[in-house]
């Protein structure tokens, strides 16, 4: 990464803001059911500190939608539950615009955290345009909100002296607190740059997309085509094979000329699977389809199922890949050097449609394990099933981000790195 982090500049006696991704799931009672993108933030938190730095924290949690205050997308919870993880009481900021006292009065090895960035509308800089809006109001509203966004990264760039982004999963955005803070950090000589986490993210996708030792797998899945077109595009061009499950394998089928029943279809894009498919045989890469399914009669757990070869009957659906096929995708991956996994195989929700995917991820690490292959998770769903199948620390890297780690997969520029300072 040729991006500056937390090591190339003096942090002593400065004030830091990081941009951290604390968007964690919270119950009813607004506990939170998994700490993991909090604990992944920690060896930055804990770095800044021992530099002898103060250092103020924003996140966003949810999406509110800019409506101001809600108590159940409030941060207070993320700050409490870190206070308890760092063993130091971290203070609290009731508005991330209007902490400027408190940010001041901060003093060396003490944290504040700020309230959700999301609360502003200003933070996404987003307007949605409607029926009744014409587009002279259109364009009024976009240049009004890109204002305000603007102002509020001014504004949060006024707490500290060195901004860092530790928070992977909001990378692809351009926000006011991810991107657009960077420039006014420049326009007063401060520096921006990544943290641990950022760093080691873009290290292990960069180098497993750029730089992957063969043979390189990719495992493609989820619902719809229409979410990964570009993900193919880009990683055809770099792998040698790639294994297609979820529902949008019964796209592919169908182009192929396959009756699926009532298994999920774009039809709109059966032209474009033909014209992916045709792709991908002239690139010369293994573009590997499911031989067999797990068809029901209903969307549920309790649905009576058949396995069923490519052609499934008409009043069938298919929920996950077969055990022929998971057999055929195991030794694929057995062979690998390289695997980047994105999207499930099947609806791994419910246990009896969940043996595709967690017999994929057998096999990744099983051959990160005894095959010495670099694998990375990358996608929410693959990484809640990693984590389900209880196979995560068998794995190279698990991304904490979603969208990010797709977007880095179809070959684009993340903003919130871009914007970081040069090496």
């Amino acid at each position: 990464m040729n991006k500056k982090t937390v090591r190339d500049v003096d942090l002593k006696g400065k004030k830091v803001i990081m941009r951290v991704d604390f968007n964690v799931p919270l119950n009813a009672d607004h506990q939170i059911t998994d700490d993991t993108r909090i604990k992944a933030a920690e060896p930055t938190i804990k770095y800044v500190l021992e530099q002898g730095a103060a250092l103020i924290l924003m996140s966003h949690l949810g999406r509110p939608k800019g409506k101001g205050y809600e108590a159940d997308f409030s941060l207070k919870p993320v700050c409490d539950y870190l206070s308890k993880d760092l063993g130091i009481a971290v203070q609290f900021a009731e508005d991330c615009q209007n902490a400027d006292a408190q940010a001041a009065a901060l003093k060396p090895g003490e944290v504040l955290m700020l309230e959700n960035t999301r609360f502003y509308k200003a933070e996404e800089g987003k307007v949605k345009k409607t029926d009744e809006m014409s587009d002279e109001e259109y364009a009024a509203k976009k240049a009004e909100l890109k204002a305000k966004k603007q102002a509020m990264a001014e504004k949060l760039s006024t707490y500290g002296d060195v901004y860092v982004n530790d928070a992977f999963g909001t990378a692809h955005r351009d926000h006011a607190s991810t991107a657009s803070i960077a420039k006014y950090m420049k326009a007063k000589g401060c520096p921006s740059v990544a943290g641990f986490l950022l760093e080691k993210e873009i290290n292990f996708l960069g180098n497993a997309v750029e730089n992957a030792v063969k043979p390189f797998v990719a495992i493609i899945g989820g619902a719809k085509v229409s979410g990964k077109l570009e993900v193919l595009q880009n990683l055809m061009k770099k792998v040698d094979a790639i294994l297609i499950g979820g529902g949008m394998a019964y796209t592919f089928l169908k182009a192929q000329g396959y009756e699926v029943g009532k298994s999920l279809v774009e039809e709109e894009l059966i032209d474009t699977a033909k014209a992916t498919l045709a792709d991908a045989k002239a690139a010369g890469v293994d573009f590997v389809l499911p031989v067999d399914n797990l068809a029901a009669d209903k969307f549920d757990n309790d649905a009576n199922i058949t396995v069923v070869e490519n052609t499934i009957p008409a009043d069938l659906m298919a929920l996950d890949i077969g055990p022929k096929t998971i057999a055929k995708y195991a030794d694929i991956i057995s062979k690998a050097k390289t695997i980047v996994w994105n999207g499930p195989m099947g609806c791994f929700e419910m246990s009896n449609f969940a043996k595709g995917t967690f017999g994929v991820c057998q096999a990744v690490a099983d051959a990160t394990v005894n095959n010495g292959a670099v694998s990375v998770i990358g996608g929410g769903d693959s990484v809640s099933a990693v984590n389900k199948s209880g196979l995560a620390s068998k794995m190279s890297h698990i991304s904490t981000g979603g969208g990010a780690s797709l977007e880095y997969l179809e070959g684009k520029q993340l903003p919130g790195v871009v914007a970081l300072d040069d090496k």
